[in-house]
């Protein structure tokens, strides 16, 4: 049986495994509950201000400017001037290239299910 890990020899292993690395970044900015509901706010509202990004919580100006740039180091989001005033902003691409890595993993999940699918439900020799 011919295998799709990166030491299985198959060509399209372990270029999908570096197009996974790729998204690591994402999915570790991602992975901290205030900086996920600073990307919700930012989907819903546009290009925002850190004091709105802070308005109605107990986050202080400094911790959310601190998750920004954590954001802004994968790719999520990003900074405008507007005057005296920085806006930051939702950057649509880096999540759906994200998105692109779940649904790789999702494949190879369906790929190894319907290898183990085939095995088990194989008559015996």
């Amino acid at each position: 049986m011919k295998s799709n890990s990166p030491r299985g020899g198959s060509k399209s292993g372990p270029h999908r495994i570096t197009g996974l690395r790729g998204s690591a970044p994402v999915f570790a900015a991602l992975g901290d509950e205030t900086r996920l509901r600073l990307i919700a706010l930012l989907c819903a509202g546009g290009a925002m201000s850190i004091s709105q990004l802070t308005a109605g919580t107990q986050i202080t100006r400094q911790a959310v400017t601190k998750h920004l740039h954590v954001l802004a180091d994968a790719g999520l989001v990003r900074d405008l001037k507007s005057g005296r005033e920085r806006l930051w902003e939702f950057e649509l691409a880096r999540l759906q290239e994200a998105r692109h890595s779940l649904a790789l993993i999702a494949d190879q999940w369906d790929q190894a299910l319907m290898r183990l699918k085939q095995v088990v439900e194989s008559p015996d020799p």
